[in-house]
């Protein structure tokens, strides 16, 4: 069971020590939500280089149906110790659902189809600030001064990458209805996030097996839409690739290690780590596509790390 205040499970795990590999990872909110932040640096790139291969609708209901059907058989268990729970707290699940899966992965990949992947990471910088502000709207929990500190450091991190040093090329950027898709993604995502704390005290597996199947369930008529209208997978190589990865890392691996991750320090705690995503990206490119390591790459990874580290140690304050 997660701890009910996410500050005590530092001194937990050193009282009680993790037995196995997997108990200790179940207790590193800062490995998870780094791992988390690859698997989505990576769906990102990779969905920006299938967009008009797979249809974005029915790439994310098979998404959440397929990780659905994996979880099952694990979660099946839980599912039935925790039904009277999630029946109890049905509107919440289904908010979870709609904002977490169903909208945030559909309009996300449907605006990778408009925009280009640097106006992308761009907007990807601004998810801490979206957690921050529904944390504040919805439970009076603001920012403190060092997660602030921490946030617009890393922030400008994010930018001394994407930009390559280069401050004044912000004016030449762009912004196209895509962009605007994208961000709407991360207000969802930025709920979501919000809310997770607040979710029943149940399984993490009884948790994402719900969400993903509902959140699969909602989308299914505009997959249908989707399909009348004449747009439609092409089954090869490439299709097959793209569903293997994304059903499996991004996917079950990333929510269940988000989850875990922002159960245990937080919302606001753990949404810096959201400007990992663009600098895992620019790595991706450097190793994948021979790009060179420079120095602004190197200023830049320094900043993110530093924000990343003060505005994750650092609890929240309330109103």
């Amino acid at each position: 069971m997660w701890p009910e205040n996410p500050a005590q499970f530092e001194s937990e795990t050193m009282t009680n020590p993790p037995r196995s590999p997997l108990a200790w990872l179940n207790n590193q909110p800062y490995l998870l939500l780094s791992l988390t932040s690859l698997f989505w640096a990576a769906n990102i790139v990779l969905a920006r280089h299938v967009g008009s291969h797979v249809p974005p609708i029915t790439l994310t209901t098979i998404r959440w149906f397929g990780v659905f059907l994996i979880l099952l058989p694990f979660a099946w268990p839980h599912l039935k110790q925790d039904w009277p729970k999630l029946r109890q707290h049905l509107p919440l699940m289904l908010l979870l659902s709609a904002v977490g899966f169903a909208f945030n992965n559909a309009i996300s990949y449907w605006a990778l189809q408009y925009t280009e992947a640097l106006n992308a990471l761009l907007i990807q910088s601004a998810g801490p600030l979206f957690v921050a502000l529904w944390s504040l709207v919805l439970f009076g929990v603001r920012l403190t001064p060092a997660q602030l500190a921490g946030i617009a450091i890393s922030l400008a991190g994010v930018l001394t990458i994407i930009l390559r040093g280069d401050f004044s090329a912000l004016a030449s950027i762009t912004f196209n209805r895509g962009d605007l898709m994208f961000g709407a993604s991360l207000v969802s995502f930025g709920l979501y996030s919000a809310l997770i704390p607040r979710r029943p005290k149940i399984h993490q597996l009884s948790l994402i097996s719900f969400t993903t199947c509902c959140g699969a369930m909602m989308l299914l008529p505009f997959a249908a839409w989707e399909f009348a209208a004449g747009i439609t997978l092409k089954f090869d190589a490439l299709t097959i690739a793209t569903l293997g990865y994304t059903l499996i890392f991004p996917s079950t691996l990333a929510y269940l290690f988000f989850n875990r991750g922002v159960a245990l320090i937080g919302p606001n705690r753990a949404a810096p780590f959201f400007h990992l995503v663009p600098v895992f990206g620019s790595v991706m490119a450097i190793v994948l596509l021979g790009e060179e390591l420079k120095l602004f790459h190197l200023v830049g990874y320094a900043l993110v790390l530093a924000g990343v580290v003060i505005a994750s140690r650092q609890g929240s304050a309330s109103k």
